[in-house]
């Protein structure tokens, strides 16, 4: 599978650096992947009910978590496809707890939230798989800050890493 290098410093916003800072150089494909594994094994052994409750107040529940992280995705994926593109138009920030609220992800069944993260993941693979290497190096803005192409997909991978890790302390 196509592999890149992690983002340097200035292909992205200071703000992305929680998220970057988590990843070792890696393979891209292999890491998202992995994740996949890795979000499935602990929900396997939780008890009933667990995935509707927050941790603590004003947190949102462990579905909620998942739905904002394949949100979060399918965004971070359109930024990278895109700038992969060369299109110089800003691209639009987004709050993400209006989107959180509107998603009731607490509504959806477990099994179709896993479904749709793994099928989220196949699809980066799919246009990181057919992105020419030059793509990945492209310069768009987001949110009003300049960003490459191969930053928007590492962040990806790190943003599910904060995540996971909150929820596996948390619960």
């Amino acid at each position: 599978m196509k592999t890149f290098s992690l983002p340097s410093k200035g292909e992205y916003p200071p703000y992305y650096e929680t998220y970057i800072s988590k990843l070792a150089e890696a393979n891209f494909s292999d890491l998202l992947l992995l994740q996949i594994e890795e979000l499935k094994k602990p929900l396997a052994s939780k008890p009933a009910g667990w995935e509707t409750k927050p941790y603590a107040p004003g947190k949102w529940s462990p579905k909620e978590v998942l739905g904002h992280c394949i949100d979060t995705e399918r965004i971070m994926t359109f930024r990278a496809l895109c700038i992969g593109r060369g299109d110089k138009n800003s691209l639009p920030g987004f709050d993400q707890d209006p989107y959180v609220q509107q998603g009731q992800f607490d509504d959806v069944p477990l099994d179709l939230l896993l479904a749709d993260f793994v099928n989220q993941r196949q699809a980066i693979l799919s246009l990181v798989q057919t992105l020419p290497a030059a793509a990945f190096e492209e310069i768009g803005s987001a949110n009003g800050n300049p960003m490459s192409t191969r930053a928007l997909l590492w962040i990806i991978p790190g943003h599910f890493m904060h995540h996971f890790q909150v929820l596996q302390q948390a619960y």
